[in-house]
C-alpha cells in the first residue's frame, strides 16, 4: 500500500521507552494494552497507516515527549487468539512534534512537521568512512559483554545503512542514548554516536533494557 503524496499533519503517537525506529528499518511490536489495540484499529483505517514512535521522559507534570520521533507504516499485522496484536512498523520518516491534539481517543495524537527530514524518504544512505574490520571487532566485544548473539555472516554482508541502523535499534542502550541515535543527522554521525556509546559501555558505563 503506497503512502499518499503528502504525509499527514496529525498522527497517532506510541511513546515506548527504549524502542527505536529508523527510516527504512523495521520494528516488530507486541500490542496488548487496550488503548494501543484501539490505536492499531484506527490506524488501519487511515490511508497512510502511520504510527509515530517517540521516546517519553519524566518532566514537570508527568510524562513528556521528546521533540523528534520516527513514523512507521503499519506493514504487517496479525492477531492472537486472546486478542493481542503482533505488528511490524516500516520506518518512513522522522518528524518534529509540534503539539499534542486534544480529543476523545484513548491514545495520544500529535500535530507534527516533516520538514527537515526529506532525505529520510529517499534512497538508503552510505557511510564511506566506515572501516568495517575495527567496527565489527568492537561490536563483537560488546555483544559478548552483553550476552547477545547475532548472525555474524549476515552482519558482515549487510549494507552500511542496514548494518548501522539495525545495531542502533538492537543494542540495549538507555532511552536518552536511543534518542541521540535517532537525532543523528547523517548515517556517519549515527555510526560515530554508536561507537561512542559502545566504547562507553565496554569501559564500565551502564546500559538499560529495551522495552519492545
Amino acid at each position: 500500500m503506497p503512502l499518499p503524496d503528502e504525509l499527514p499533519s496529525t498522527i497517532a503517537i506510541f511513546p515506548l521507552p527504549g524502542a527505536l525506529l529508523l527510516p527504512r528499518a523495521r520494528l516488530p511490536l507486541h500490542i496488548f494494552e487496550p488503548r494501543y489495540l484501539a490505536m492499531v484499529d484506527d490506524v488501519l483505517k487511515t490511508p497512510a497507516r502511520l504510527v509515530g514512535m517517540i521516546q517519553p521522559y519524566e518532566g514537570p507534570g508527568g510524562d513528556q515527549l521528546h521533540s523528534i520521533g520516527c513514523a512507521g507504516r503499519l506493514s504487517a499485522f496479525s492477531e492472537t487468539e486472546d486478542g493481542r496484536y503482533m505488528i511490524t512498523l516500516s520506518g518512513v520518516s522522522r518528524f518534529r512534534l509540534l503539539h499534542e491534539v486534544e480529543g476523545f481517543t484513548p491514545y495520544r495524537r500529535c500535530d507534527v512537521s516533516w520538514t527537515g527530514f526529506e532525505h529520510d524518504r529517499g534512497s538508503a544512505e552510505k557511510d564511506p568512512d566506515l572501516d568495517r574490520t575495527p567496527f565489527l571487532d568492537l561490536l563483537n566485544r560488546f555483544f559478548r559483554s552483553q550476552g547477545l548473539s547475532t548472525d555474524w555472516d549476515a552482519v558482515r554482508e549487510a549494507e552500511d545503512e542496514l548494518l548501522i541502523n539495525s545495531i542502533s535499534m538492537l543494542c540495549p542502550f538507555p532511552p536518552e542514548d536511543k534518542q541521540a541515535l535517532l537525532e543523528a543527522p547523517t548515517l556517519p554521525t549515527r555510526r560515530e554516536t554508536l561507537v561512542t556509546l559502545i566504547e562507553f559501555a565496554l569501559h564500565g558505563g551502564e546500559t538499560g533494557e529495551v522495552l519492545q
